[in-house]
C-alpha cells in the first residue's frame, strides 16, 4: 500500500511538473527573474565603485570623510599676512621693520593657499579623473554585450533558447563572486566585462522565448512589459541595496546574496526549461535583413536614445552630488531610487496601453519626457530636487522600452519570419549602445565641457530623434513590401523600353 501511494504522489509530482514546463507564465517568470538578477548585478555597483576605487587609490582619506569635512566646515577668514607673521614671531621683529621685509611676508603669504582649500580643489581633481575610469568600467559591459549579440541571436536559432539561457546564468553567477572577492581595477574590470557576456545570453533569448510563447501582439505587448517590470524591479532594487550593504556589512556581502539568488534562479531553470537543443522550423530571417530594416532601426534606434541619458548619469551622477553636495554612500543609492520605481510603473502601464494608443506615440512622448528631466537635474541643489527629475526620466525610459521592445517582435512578424533571436538581439545591441557610448563618453564630457553641458547636450539628441518614431505609426507589411518592389521593378523597366522607343 506505501508502494502505491509513493507510485501516485510520484505520479501526481511528475504530472505537475510536466503541467509547469508546459506553462508560459512560469516561462514569463523565469525570465523576469533572470532580467531581475542581472539588473540588480548592474546597479548594485553604482554607489559602491566610485567610493571603492577612491579607497583604493587614497587609503588614509575616504570621500565620506572629506564630504563631511567639507560641507560641516566653514573656512576661518585669512588673517592679516603681518600680523600673523609678527604672531608667529613672538614680537621678535620690532615695529621699525622696513616695507621691504613686509613686502617679501606678503608675498609669501599671497602665495600660500589655505589647507582645506587645497584639500578641496585636489578631492575636486581626483573625482573628475575618476569619473573616466569609472564610465570606462561601466562601459566595459556594455561593449562586451554589444559585441556577443551578433552570436548570441543566429546561435538561439539554431540551438533553442533554453541553453544559451542557462549558459547566461552560470557567466553571471561567476562573474557576481568575481565581484565579491575582487581588490583591484582590473579585477573588478574582468568580473563587469564578464558579466556582458551572460547578459547578451539571458536577455536574447529570454525576450526570444516570450516572443516564441505569446504569438498574439497584444499579449506579447503585455508579457514583455511583465519582463520589463522584472528588469525595472534589479534596476530599483540594485543602487540602494548595493549602498546600504556596503556601508553597514561590507563590499563582498551584496554580490554573495546575489549569487545565492543567482543559483536559485539555474536550480529553477534546470527543473523548469531543462535545457536541451531545439531546432527552428521556419527559416530565421538574416541579421543582414533585420539590420537593414528601416522600420527595426528606428525602432532599435530609440531604445539607444532613451538610455543613454541614464546611462551618462550612472558614473557621473554619484561623483557630481559627492563635488557639489557632499553627497554621503546612502544618498548616491538613494538618488536612483525615484527613477527606478517609476520605470517599474512606466513598463507596467505602458505594456498593454502602448498597444491602445500606438506604440510610435508613446515612445514619442517618452523621448520628449526624457530631454526635458534630462535639463531639470544639473539645476538641482540639493538631493531633494533630484526626485522629480529622476523619476519623471524612469517612467519615460519604462515608455520607450515597454513600446519599442515588443513593436521589434512586430515588426518580425509582418515584414520578415516569425523567429524571433536576431531581432532581439538587434535590440539588445541598441538598449548596449546606450548603456557603452553613455559611460564611456561620460567622463570626457564632464572633462571637457561639464557636467550640466553633456546633459542638455543629450536632452538635445532626443528631442531631434523622436518625430522619426512617426514612421512607425504604419509600417507596410511584407505582402506591400513585396507589392512596392515589384511597382518599383515595373516602373524601371517601363522607363528603361520607353528610353529604348525613344533611341530608335
Amino acid at each position: 500500500m506505501t508502494v502505491v501511494n509513493e507510485w501516485v504522489a510520484g505520479t501526481r509530482f511528475g504530472g505537475w511538473v510536466q503541467r509547469c514546463r508546459e506553462s508560459r507564465r512560469l516561462v514569463l517568470v523565469i525570465v523576469a527573474i533572470a532580467l531581475l538578477l542581472d539588473n540588480m548585478l548592474l546597479t548594485t555597483v553604482v554607489p559602491i565603485i566610485p567610493e571603492f576605487l577612491y579607497d583604493i587609490n587614497h587609503p588614509n582619506a575616504t570621500l565620506d570623510k572629506l564630504s563631511r569635512v567639507t560641507t560641516t566646515t566653514t573656512p576661518s577668514p585669512t588673517p592679516n599676512p603681518c600680523a600673523q607673521y609678527i604672531k608667529n614671531q613672538n614680537a621678535d621683529i620690532s615695529v621699525t621693520t622696513s616695507s621691504n621685509d613686509f613686502d617679501n611676508v606678503s608675498t609669501v603669504f599671497t602665495t600660500t593657499l589655505d589647507p582645506e582649500q587645497e584639500e578641496q580643489k585636489m578631492r575636486h581633481h581626483d573625482l573628475v579623473q575618476e569619473t573616466v575610469e569609472v564610465g570606462m568600467m561601466f562601459a566595459s559591459k556594455a561593449f562586451v554585450q554589444l559585441l556577443a549579440n551578433p552570436f548570441v541571436g543566429p546561435l538561439t536559432h539554431k540551438i533553442g533558447y533554453s541553453i544559451p539561457m542557462f549558459a547566461g546564468f552560470v557567466i553571471m553567477f561567476l562573474s557576481t563572486i568575481i565581484f565579491a572577492f575582487g581588490r583591484s581595477y582590473s579585477v573588478l574590470f574582468i568580473a563587469r566585462a564578464l558579466q556582458g557576456i551572460g547578459s547578451s545570453c539571458s536577455s536574447v533569448s529570454g525576450m526570444g522565448m516570450l516572443a516564441e510563447r505569446y504569438p498574439d501582439d497584444k499579449e506579447r505587448g503585455n508579457a514583455m512589459g511583465i519582463a520589463l517590470g522584472g528588469l525595472a524591479l534589479g534596476v530599483l532594487i540594485g543602487p540602494p541595496f548595493g549602498g546600504v550593504m556596503y556601508e553597514f556589512v561590507g563590499k563582498s556581502a551584496p554580490f554573495l546574496v546575489l549569487s545565492a539568488l543567482a543559483l536559485g534562479d539555474g536550480l529553477l531553470q534546470l527543473l523548469m526549461l531543462q535545457p536541451a537543443i531545439v531546432r527552428q522550423e521556419s527559416d530565421p530571417p538574416s541579421l543582414k535583413a533585420l539590420v537593414t530594416d528601416p522600420y527595426i532601426i528606428i525602432a532599435a534606434g530609440a531604445i539607444t536614445f532613451a538610455n543613454m541619458g541614464i546611462a551618462m548619469l550612472e558614473p557621473s551622477l554619484p561623483i557630481w552630488m559627492m563635488d557639489t553636495m557632499g553627497a554621503e554612500r546612502w544618498k548616491q543609492g538613494v538618488t536612483f531610487l525615484p527613477a527606478s520605481i517609476s520605470y517599474l510603473i512606466g513598463t507596467n502601464l505602458f505594456g498593454p496601453l502602448g498597444h491602445r494608443m500606438g506604440r510610435w506615440l508613446a515612445a514619442l512622448l517618452g523621448l520628449v519626457i526624457i530631454g526635458i528631466c534630462l535639463m531639470l537635474i544639473p539645476l538641482a541643489t540639493s538631493m531633494n530636487h533630484l526626485i522629480v527629475p529622476n523619476a519623471g526620466l524612469g517612467f519615460a525610459i519604462g515608455m520607450v522600452d515597454s513600446s519599442m521592445m515588443p513593436e521589434l517582435g512586430y515588426l518580425v512578424d509582418i515584414r520578415h519570419t516569425a523567429v524571433y533571436g536576431s531581432v532581439y538581439a538587434i535590440g539588445d545591441v541598441a538598449f548596449c549602445l546606450g548603456f557603452a557610448i553613455g559611460p564611456a563618453m561620460s567622463g570626457t564630457l564632464v572633462k571637457k565641457i561639464g557636467f550640466e553641458w553633456m546633459l542638455f547636450g543629450i536632452a538635445i539628441l532626443n528631442f531631434l530623434y523622436a518625430p522619426l518614431l512617426i514612421s512607425l505609426k504604419s509600417p507596410p507589411t511584407k505582402e506591400e513590401k513585396k507589392s512596392l518592389l515589384l511597382d518599383e521593378k515595373t516602373s524601371v523597366r517601363y522607363v528603361t523600353y520607353q528610353n529604348e522607343d525613344e533611341e530608335e
